[in-house]
């Protein structure tokens, strides 16, 4: 986000609060009213609980398009206080896919009944994209698609579409084209219809390089595919290639969004659906198990240190440097484990071409070790002076930036193939890696070269 449009955020922000605190709530009811749903989702997201509800309150109408663009933890909540027929009309107006997303919230009496309030057509879509996971191509199609059939002119698609008006969805850049048996076969763009001559059939002119996206396809790939190919919006299709519904690119940069909260979250064991304001309560019971892994490992840490107490007591120089080796070796291999992630995320790395990574992280490893080793180990024995310490010193940075390379590279493959977030743990075992590593090089060659 712009400079711009954050001190605007802040400053909205500011004029909320000072009406919620003096009482003017119909001012803020006219200011909240005023702006866009997501508008109205970004202040609700910046308010404590108490506030919050508040100006819930004060929406008009209760926009269901606000909710969508809410965490889910907050969107329970605010879906929990809500009347049933205040629910009924909020999710009157949303995309199937947005319904989707939201009707996971609901208690199941409440789902039942907004269930019953569809009318048949609109209810077996939305069963058809509940029935795929949410991180998924078909969890994240909408169904509301137009179709034309090969054979047909362009002049009466034209016509088709005045006849629709206003019920051709939203964001339609092109139509689908399906067979009788609504079988995918190509996509028709809106620019080719209007600029080809009217009497072409939909064959003549219509893509069919265009490729449909699988329904099992993870949200990740989907993102990949847009990206790639810039596309604006994506047909998705079962595995018979029959036509299910689409996928538009503002689903996507939703996809794109949660990927970047969740590596940024994870870093610190967060979820990227944490909510800031949350109950205290329930925001220390999250954070305490990410706590007590890290108590483990730093305990590792610090028994790999007590086995070498006596060498410690006779040279208090290493306590003083052990943090440096520890620091250097951290920072080295969390910068390769961003990158490997990283690649993850984007389908670039794999078991297949892990090696030249690996090669490449040590190499650079070895390089900037040496480099460090020397600015360090000149720093240590002018400090202490002691040529054993620099030496000492700097074969240990040089150790340790080796393994960290080979930890940060080889780690996130390791994690993701056992079925653990790389985003979410990868941090914390490197840590201790490159901790005890660090630890044990500089104390055991320590005690083996200077005792």
């Amino acid at each position: 986000m712009d400079n711009t449009a954050t001190d605007l955020d802040h400053t909205r922000l500011n004029r909320v609060e000072e009406m919620l605190a003096s009482g003017t709530l119909r001012q803020a009811a006219r200011l909240l009213n005023a702006l866009q749903p997501a508008e109205i989702a970004h202040l609700l997201e910046s308010l404590p609980r108490t506030e919050r509800e508040i100006l819930w309150e004060l929406v008009e109408d209760k926009d269901g398009e606000a909710l969508i663009h809410l965490p889910e933890e907050i969107q329970a909540d605010l879906l929990s206080r809500m009347e049933l027929a205040e629910i009924l009309s909020a999710t009157e107006a949303l995309d199937l896919d947005d319904l989707a997303d939201l009707i996971q919230q609901l208690p199941d009496t409440v789902t039942r009944e907004l269930l019953d309030s569809l009318d048949l057509q609109r209810r077996n879509r939305l069963e058809a994209v509940l029935g795929y996971p949410e991180d998924t191509a078909g969890g994240l199609m909408n169904t509301d698609t137009v179709t034309v059939r090969p054979e047909v002119t362009l002049d009466a698609v034209l016509r088709y579409l005045r006849r629709l008006g206003d019920r051709v969805p939203a964001d339609t850049d092109a139509l689908i084209v399906v067979n009788r048996d609504d079988r995918y076969l190509g996509m028709l763009s809106l620019a080719r219809l209007v600029s080809a001559d009217p009497a072409d059939s939909v064959a003549e002119v219509m893509t069919a390089d265009s490729k449909p996206l699988p329904a099992d396809w993870p949200a990740r790939e989907v993102a990949n595919r847009f990206e790639r190919h810039d596309l604006v919006s994506a047909a998705v299709v079962d595995a018979d290639g029959k036509l299910l519904g689409r996928i538009t690119v503002d689903d996507v940069l939703d996809v794109i969004r949660e990927e970047g909260e969740h590596q940024f979250m994870g870093r610190a064991g967060l979820s990227e659906e944490e909510d800031m304001f949350a109950p205290v309560l329930i925001s220390a019971r999250r954070r305490t198990i990410w706590l007590g892994i890290n108590l483990l490992t730093a305990l590792l840490a610090s028994w790999v240190i007590g086995q070498f107490e006596d060498t410690i007591s006779k040279m208090v120089a290493l306590a003083v440097l052990m943090p440096i080796v520890a620091s250097m070796g951290g920072i080295a291999g969390s910068q390769t484990l961003t990158l490997a992630i990283r690649g993850i995320a984007l389908g670039q790395l794999s078991s297949k071409n892990a090696r030249w990574l690996v090669t490449k992280e040590l190499a650079v490893g070895t390089i900037n070790g040496v480099i460090w080793a020397i600015v360090v180990g000149a720093v240590a024995g002018t400090w202490f002076q002691s040529m054993d310490i620099a030496w000492l010193i700097a074969a240990a940075i040089i150790i340790n930036l080796l393994f960290a390379a080979l930890t940060g590279a080889v780690l996130p493959l390791f994690l993701k193939r056992v079925g653990i977030d790389p985003a979410l743990a990868g941090g914390v075992l490197l840590t201790t890696v490159t901790d005890v590593v660090g630890f044990l090089a500089f104390l055991g060659l320590a005690t083996i070269f200077l005792l």
